[in-house]
């Protein structure tokens, strides 16, 4: 009978430890991946202050403007041209 309990509580324990090796395997995994996705999140989050930055040069009234320039060949407006647009009548 002894023997009998002694053998239950031997698989008992042995059950246990690899259940708590296992646990421990799970959670350092678990950390690992955990600091990795912080420092993904990090480099996410600079990437998109810079991409923010970008946007605000390239929106600038003076970048729009220069681009207006160079590009579509605008010029400023004056008022030595001016152009008058005819209204047409709609058929009725």
């Amino acid at each position: 009978m002894m023997l009998r309990m002694s053998i239950v509580l031997l698989v008992a324990l042995v059950a246990s430890a690899l259940l708590l090796v296992r646990v421990q395997y799970d959670s350092r995994r678990l950390f690992a991946e955990l600091n990795k996705a912080a420092s993904e999140a990090q480099r996410l989050e600079t990437e998109r202050d810079r991409l923010e930055a970008e946007k605000r040069i390239a929106v600038s009234s003076l970048r729009v403007e220069e681009l207006a320039r160079s590009r579509l060949a605008m010029r400023p407006i004056t008022h030595a041209v001016t152009e008058y647009v005819a209204l047409q009548e709609k058929a009725r």
